[in-house]
């Protein structure tokens, strides 16, 4: 009997198959070559290489991105033999004594300061008060730093203002760090308000500085702290002041709405950005998708089916806290 690829649907869309066109046959069923992509990206598979759980299909990243775990030493995904220590995982070739870099896979190890050693470095570490950078994870023989409430060496960070490489000599302000000469210039710093010099925390925002307490909206003249504000003209507005003065803010375009809006999710769209975040389909019009929401964001309903059961649960659980 002559094949018909009329008389077979694709396993995504639905649709036949045009006379000539080129298919993918895999577990048993059929796809258009377009259709046959990782559920996750939506992209199609690196040279034909997919991964499966739960039946769908993935493309390796995004597999090892949800179901593998890291190595802790490289960063890599790891696969195969997996070492389980001090709450991570690590490539037997990773999993080293953090001094004098001897494997420590099939001879054990002792934690010192919430480092893997050998018992050897452990027991000439032990009554030295020596410490460990948090950035490089060796021993800080000279000099170091506090940063973050954590001991590091300086030469691992740069200023913030000049990229010079730090020394112990350095200066933090606002979780950045400065060399001296450039911290001293901040001292200068003007506030675009009162005009007076700056001493403290600064507020970069409309090409000027500010104290924080005199980055105000230019019409309730309340403070934002750390709140969003909106520019017209040279002058910050608050988001409610900013509505009635000029429109509601689109929350994908980020400007005001021009006609009709889509006010959902405690957001407002444009009815012509209302869209499914994973394939783009319009969702606002009354020929649009019933949309479907999940960690505040509208999908599709054939989108949100080609979620990992996984992933939902997990961002339901987060969503009812």
């Amino acid at each position: 009997m002559e094949f018909n690829p009329g008389s077979v649907p694709c396993a995504l869309c639905g649709e036949p198959f045009a006379v000539n066109e080129n298919m993918v046959n895999s577990g048993g069923q059929v796809w258009h070559q377009k259709c046959f992509v990782c559920v996750q990206c939506f992209k199609p598979f690196p040279d034909g290489v997919y991964f499966e759980h739960e039946n769908r299909k993935y493309c390796e990243r995004d597999y090892q991105a949800l179901y593998a775990p890291c190595c802790a030493g490289c960063g890599e995904f790891a696969s195969g033999r997996v070492i389980r220590a001090l709450a991570q995982s690590w490539h037997p070739d990773c999993f080293k004594c953090t001094v004098c870099k001897v494997s420590l896979a099939d001879i054990g190890f002792i934690k010192h300061q919430g480092r893997p050693l050998c018992k050897k470095c452990n027991t000439e570490m032990k009554g030295t008060g020596m410490k460990f950078c948090m950035k490089c994870n060796l021993p800080i023989h000279g000099e170091n730093i506090t940063y973050r409430n954590q001991v590091v060496h300086p030469h691992h960070f740069n200023c913030r203002k000049c990229g010079k490489q730090m020394t112990h000599k350095c200066r933090e302000r606002d979780g950045d760090l400065y060399c001296l000469r450039c911290f001293d210039n901040l001292e200068s710093a003007i506030c675009g308000a009162c005009r007076r010099p700056i001493e403290g925390r600064i507020i970069h925002a409309l090409g000027k500085m500010w104290h924080p307490e005199h980055f105000v909206c230019a019409q309730c003249e309340k403070i934002f702290d750390g709140r969003r504000h909106f520019e017209r003209k040279g002058l910050a507005y608050c988001e409610t002041d900013y509505s009635e003065l000029f429109g509601d803010i689109c929350f994908s375009c980020n400007k005001p709405c021009k006609g009709d809006v889509v006010n959902i999710l405690d957001n407002t769209w444009c009815i012509h950005h209302f869209r499914c975040v994973a394939c783009d389909v319009l969702l606002s019009t009354k020929s649009g998708a019933h949309f479907i929401d999940m960690d505040l964001r509208p999908y599709c309903r054939k989108c949100f089916e080609k979620i990992p059961t996984e992933m939902r649960r997990r961002l339901k659980k987060r969503g009812d806290l």
